[in-house]
């Protein structure tokens, strides 16, 4: 026995077992977001309901109590009728329980789902002939609506664009006017005629919006829900019409597909609860891409300095603890300074100096995912510092000292030798930095994150980079939607979803990362490593 413990075999149980708990929590954590997350998409089968009382429901079955008493939980939509989505039922309240396979559920723009029945399908203000199966008459009417719909979406981004050659006309306009120079009046008259011509195409073009959504909004379909109750719906307003008591395997696999389809290029919805999530994509992965352009040259040059450069002394190794100390800095803190610094103190005075004609409305001086690119920059530059001067630390002392003593200056050493064998440390830095990027939610709400982004901070209209703008972000997106939300059960969903997505995210940045430090690692170390 004494020998056990003078062996250590004690302290290597203690260290299995602590990496054994550590992988199943976090197999945990992954089991359970992706079997919430990957199975919201699925269709599940809408159950008509009766209750003792004579009460008829219908919706999806959500979740299951065993206490007692047991208890169902039913997501019964057609919020605009009930005002609420989710209703609990006791298990002794149910008389009957079935799947009518001509239940139907609409996906509407607003209110949530509806489950119910087709009653009556009217085109162009004029009921559709009667006979056959109505969810094809209402199949065929919908997709004829989708046709128009294109072309209103047409007049809608024709409008954007004539909208946004407005405003800059009215900058350039507000700028010649601060200017106040001779000649200007001239050609502020000019602009003047070109912004009232563009006016009055913007106005010409929402008479026309609004006569096609007067003609969209003349097809609609009556329904009724369980108990009977109809209701008319505007058929521009169904986003998605299914049954899923009659769906086949193949039918609700492409369903599947369409969801997802929709959850990466589509914009949200219904207060961020349903829709799609690409500004929310596009928003976090280009934050991260513009962090690490900021955080990385700037960690690996001051690591270079304070290893191959500085002397060592009391200076240095203050600066040393200090960047240790600033990896354990709340990130709360560097959002304070974020909006402090960057946004009121060089975001104003950029305004005062390159957009004097447009304050006191801030361009720069506001939060945007430039400062909150640099913000985030701060806060991970000290990781990568870190891990750059420990990998240039491994390198042997006589490979400088070879290299040196080849006639090689210490500037061609260090740019030929020590950063591409420093390499694979700098992309550990690298991958550490933008998984704590990516998570980061605190700061961001000081600096630039916003709820719903109108526009995305790169489109196709000049300067096409427009690093002002304010983004969304998934880390956000999950606070906002998870804690913010009015209807918690039907945002709980998208919780799983999005959380599900910025892992895929930061385990495929961070995998790319890896992949290249591999390459790298091969190509450049040596067994000293």
């Amino acid at each position: 026995m004494k020998h056990f413990w003078l062996r250590g075999e004690p302290q290597v149980i203690a260290t299995a077992a602590a990496l054994g708990i550590t992988l199943l929590l976090t197999l945990t954590l992954v089991i359970v977001v992706l079997v919430n997350g990957m199975g919201f998409f699925w269709p599940a089968g809408v159950a008509r309901t009766v209750l003792k009382d004579g009460t008829v429901l219908a919706g999806e079955i959500t979740a299951r109590e065993k206490g007692q008493p047991p208890r169902l939980q039913f997501k019964i939509g057609n919020r605009d009728l009930y005002g609420q989505d989710f209703r609990w039922v006791d298990r002794a309240e149910i008389t009957s329980l079935s799947y009518p396979s001509d239940l139907i559920v609409l996906e509407r723009k607003e209110h949530g789902n509806f489950y119910g029945f087709i009653k009556t399908v009217s085109v162009d203000g004029e009921r559709a002939a009667a006979g056959g199966d109505p969810a094809q008459r209402l199949d065929a009417a919908w997709k004829q609506v989708a046709g128009k719909s294109k072309t209103a979406s047409s007049l809608d981004k024709q409008v954007s664009d004539l909208t946004y050659q407005a405003e800059r006309i009215r900058q350039q306009m507000a700028k010649l006017s601060h200017d106040d120079r001779q000649g200007n009046t001239a050609t502020i008259a000019a602009l003047k005629g070109r912004l009232d011509e563009t006016l009055a195409r913007i106005d010409g073009l929402a008479e026309q919006q609004n006569g096609e959504a007067t003609e969209l909004r003349r097809a609609a379909v009556t329904v009724a829900d369980a108990a009977g109750t109809g209701k008319e719906i505007p058929i521009a307003d169904i986003v998605r019409i299914y049954r899923p008591n009659s769906m086949t395997v193949w039918a609700k696999t492409m369903y599947y597909l369409e969801r997802l389809r929709e959850l990466l290029f589509d914009e949200p919805r219904e207060s961020n609860t349903e829709g799609g999530l690409f500004p929310a994509i596009f928003g976090t992965v280009m934050m991260v891409l513009l962090m690490t352009l900021f955080s990385l040259p700037f960690g690996v040059i001051a690591a270079v300095y304070l290893r191959e450069y500085a002397q060592e002394g009391f200076l240095v190794r203050m600066v040393r603890i200090a960047v240790n100390n600033l990896a354990g800095v709340p990130s709360i803190v560097y959002g304070v300074f974020g909006l402090g610094f960057f946004v009121y103190g060089i975001g104003s005075g950029l305004d005062r100096l390159l957009y004097p004609e447009r304050l006191p409305t801030p361009t720069f001086g506001t939060g945007g995912i430039l400062w909150s690119s640099l913000t985030l920059a701060l806060l991970t530059v000290p990781v990568i510092i870190v891990a750059t001067e420990e990998s240039l630390a491994a390198i042997p002392k006589g490979i400088r000292e070879g290299s040196l003593s080849l006639g090689a200056t210490k500037f061609q050493t260090l740019t030929r030798l020590l950063l591409p064998m420093a390499t694979p440390g700098i992309m550990t830095g690298m991958v550490l930095s933008m998984a704590r990027a990516a998570g980061e939610v605190a700061p961001l709400m000081l600096v630039g994150v916003v709820k719903l982004a109108p526009s995305l901070p790169i489109d196709m209209r000049f300067p096409f980079f427009h690093m002002d703008r304010k983004f969304m972000h998934l880390g956000f997106h999950i606070y906002d939607v998870g804690f913010q939300s009015p209807n918690v059960e039907a945002a709980k969903p998208m919780v799983y979803v999005t959380t599900l997505l910025l892992l895929a995210i930061v385990i495929a940045a961070s995998s790319s990362a890896i992949y290249l430090r591999t390459i790298m690692k091969k190509r450049y170390t040596t067994r000293t490593f």
